[in-house]
């Protein structure tokens, strides 16, 4: 799911990712809506957000709407740099890195609970870096396949497809479509679930929600972890 690269990759492990990585996504994403009023899996709602106070001459609400669209960009450039220099010669470790350090955050969130000015700013710019550092990591991945946060593209795309199913009618385009609308369909429906589910479980959790996300990640690095093991130990024998 997260090791194989390139020519490597095939259609299921691209569902996998999109069906576990959305779901966190959506579950983070809700997390940091109830706990914090902030949104944490994108930066577009940010960018209208600085508009806005810059208009009412709210020049630090600004600032901050910049420091949220900063700490996106900040995940992204962690996580593809942790990458690069961990993959030469020990691919597999170079996909688990930022998976690692996406717990390491995500823990952090669910158990900070100390008197810090403003903390709910620094919090949500966490989490909102954690997001970019999983996108950014599914992307490299997938080959851009996969976007787990952004679903104003995924809508976008799922429209064209939808439109292109209509008057493509040769068997190989027909089943391109329906496999890029599948796939599509799954990140978009495993965002809604996450987000469900979190807000229910959030009733109970509050904050410490963020560890169902952990849980998720921890066993989807075992499993692929587990099955390379395998591989391994096949070939040898």
């Amino acid at each position: 799911m997260f090791r194989h690269r390139d020519k490597g990759r095939n259609y299921i492990h691209n569902v996998q990712l999109a069906a576990l990585l959305s779901t966190v996504a959506g579950i983070v994403n809700i997390v940091g809506v109830l706990s914090f009023k902030t949104l944490t899996t994108n930066v577009t709602g940010h960018f209208a957000f600085f508009s806005e106070e810059l208009y009412r001459n709210n020049y630090l609400f600004a600032i901050l709407s910049m420091l949220y669209v900063i700490s996106f960009l900040l995940g992204a450039f962690v996580a593809n740099t942790t990458m690069e220099l961990t993959s030469r010669g020990r691919l597999h470790f170079s996909y688990s890195l930022p998976i690692i350090i996406e717990i390491g955050l995500l823990l952090f969130v669910s158990f900070f609970n100390f008197p810090v000015f403003n903390s709910a700013v620094w919090l949500s710019c966490t989490l909102l870096l954690t997001m970019g550092l999983q996108n950014a990591l599914v992307t490299k991945i997938s080959g851009s396949v996969v976007r787990t946060t952004h679903l104003t593209g995924l809508f976008t795309d799922l429209g064209i497809e939808l439109s292109q199913l209509i008057f493509y009618k040769k068997t190989n385009e027909r089943k391109r479509l329906k496999g890029a609308i599948l796939l599509k369909t799954i990140i978009i429906g495993g965002f809604f679930f996450g987000g469900i589910l979190g807000a229910f479980i959030y009733s109970w959790w509050e904050k410490k929600t963020l560890l169902l996300p952990v849980i998720i990640l921890l066993i989807a690095l075992s499993f692929d972890r587990l099955l390379l093991g395998f591989y391994r130990l096949s070939r040898r024998q």
